[in-house]
């Protein structure tokens, strides 16, 4: 087993993606698999000599079809969604599908300057020889475009607009220009830069209308059933719980299903059979942190509990994971316990438990 923490999806699906290449035909200029390969990779299927491809994204096929045939053509792609919705993920699996190297990772934040975008400069170079190639600091958007491969940006809309019109030359032209050099770096074929973005959270600057023009939108949303959810979760909390060593315990599923089950009615604002409106808190409880639940609570199993996975080792996380405003999300929990879990059988645990720390 790997000593890294976490693989890239290019390494850790290595197998995969070297048994779909295999007689692979019609591959755009520049990309490692053919489109239909890529979705394949994506979603599940067998490659040509029978090798089983595990399922990346479980959702509807048409919206990855689209995505890829997006990063087929000039036009950018941006993967819209609510938090959790996988976004960061699918973008990693595209790259490492379509281009075999999925690390050429921008994560915009509000502090994220141009520099950090075009290119930086190496000054101990530049006040020894002044402006040239050899002082220049390629960035991963520099690095993408020279090697015909995709740059993934992280939380576009994190960055201010002003950093974010930085991508209209590259998008529009294919080329970014160094006046200091007189010169400019043009894209080679493969090229391309697909980018996640949620309206969401709090700090989020709007796309320019210039630049949404050039990008191609998908948006990824939340999974449409219960059981779709779990199943998402159920597999997830699967891989991660092996890359740390965790044993899975045997109850997952069933504690998977009554944690959707409580996310899913918060979310909503009413009871899976819409005969009780509730108030949601003001986190978005996404697939994501319900994933994230589970994990804590199952270290906190193995640990601490003699390997038993109980609603006790997964109140705190979901505590967490609900309560964001201390006092507004208390009261809607509260309430929610009070008039809907009180008296559902099979959640006496967890009744019991949230109103404890609650």
């Amino acid at each position: 087993m790997s000593e890294k923490l976490r693989l890239p999806a290019e390494e850790s699906y290595a197998a995969e993606l070297k048994a779909l290449s295999v007689g692979d035909q019609h591959r755009p200029p520049g990309w490692a698999l053919a489109p239909r390969q890529v979705v394949t990779y994506l979603m599940g299927g067998k490659a040509a000599d029978g090798t089983p491809i595990t399922a990346k994204y479980v959702g509807d096929k048409r919206l990855i079809e689209t995505a890829v045939a997006t990063l087929a053509t000039d036009r950018a792609l941006l993967l819209l969604g609510v938090p959790g919705t996988a976004k960061s993920w699918v973008s990693e699996h595209l790259a490492a599908a379509i281009t075999g190297d999925s690390t050429l990772v921008i994560q915009c934040t509000a502090g994220t300057d141009e520099n950090q975008i075009r290119y930086g400069w190496n000054y101990a170079q530049l006040l020894a020889h002044g402006p040239r190639r050899e002082a220049l600091v390629p960035t991963p958007l520099i690095r993408a475009m020279e090697g015909g491969k995709l740059c993934r940006f992280e939380e576009l809309t994190r960055m201010g607009s002003d950093v974010q019109d930085t991508l209209i030359t590259v998008l529009s032209e294919k080329m970014m220009p160094i006046p200091e050099l007189n010169t400019a770096v043009y894209a080679q074929r493969g090229f391309n830069i697909i980018a996640t973005a949620n309206n969401r959270d709090k700090g989020v600057n709007e796309l320019s209308s210039a630049l949404k023009r050039r990008f191609n939108v998908v948006v990824l949303p939340l999974p449409g059933s219960a059981e779709e959810e779990v199943a998402i979760i159920v597999k997830r909390v699967g891989e991660m719980a092996h890359s740390l060593d965790l044993p899975a315990p045997k109850n997952v599923a069933d504690e998977v299903a009554r944690v959707v089950s409580i996310f899913r009615e918060l979310r909503s604002g009413s009871t899976e059979d819409g005969k009780v409106a509730l108030k949601s808190p003001s986190g978005g409880l996404s697939t994501a942190e319900a994933i994230a639940v589970m994990i804590g609570g199952i270290s906190q199993a193995t640990f601490f509990n003699d390997g038993r996975l109980t609603p006790e080792t997964l109140a705190n996380n979901m505590i967490g994971a609900v309560v964001k405003d201390p006092v507004q999300d208390t009261a809607v929990l509260g309430e929610y316990l009070e008039t809907v879990l009180k008296k559902r059988r099979g959640f006496e645990g967890y009744y019991a438990s949230l109103t404890d720390l609650i």
